[in-house]
């Protein structure tokens, strides 16, 4: 009688960490835009709970901060973007929120919604973003030297309370990735 021995794969495999593929700022006389590119994939947990109509919320975030030899970075400018993904069972569609403000069950206040009839596509409108605002000019001295922290997530923390629980420290519920780079400013006064 003859034994093979072999490795043992894992059920399911981890997704790949989220990452920040694509970055670029962009200064004129208006402000400070922002182009990025977020690449991720969602764990097999998180997208069964999608298709089981609990909505995800990612958040965008942008911080723009003045050196300071002194102190710790001031910061000039900050930015948020709040997306919501939900599956809408009775249209086999997907519908895609965004809002600068935390969308909440009460309503959705002030968004922007978008349908999707496949998940691929709500996924690669949320890892696009394009020509975003995240400061003003005005806000910014000429002489100054400046930086963009970007931050992108999943919001664990506004899912239904029981998957609260169940997410905190699990790596299938964890989508993060950030970048940092300096702020060139093209147009000095």
């Amino acid at each position: 009688m003859f034994f093979a021995f072999a490795p043992l794969a894992p059920a399911h495999a981890d997704p790949a960490p989220a990452e920040v593929s694509q970055f670029q700022l962009q200064s004129d006389a208006d402000g400070v835009y922002l182009t990025a590119s977020v690449r991720f994939q969602l764990s097999a947990i998180v997208e069964d709970a999608l298709r089981k109509g609990i909505p995800m919320f990612f958040v965008a975030e942008a911080d723009v901060l003045r050196d300071r030899w002194y102190w710790y970075d001031k910061r000039v400018a900050s930015v948020a973007r709040h997306m919501r993904l939900a599956y809408q069972p009775l249209t086999r569609g997907w519908r895609l929120n965004v809002s600068p403000d935390v969308i909440s069950d009460v309503g959705l206040g002030l968004t922007l919604n978008q349908n999707f009839d496949s998940l691929a596509d709500a996924l690669a409108a949320i890892q696009r973003i394009s020509h975003w605002k995240i400061a003003n000019t005005a806000d910014l001295e000429p002489d100054g030297r400046y930086s963009v922290e970007f931050r992108f997530r999943l919001d664990v923390s506004q899912l239904p309370r029981p998957f609260q629980i169940g997410a905190v420290g699990e790596s299938d519920w964890t989508i993060s990735a950030s970048r940092q780079q300096r702020l060139v400013l093209e147009n000095k006064r």
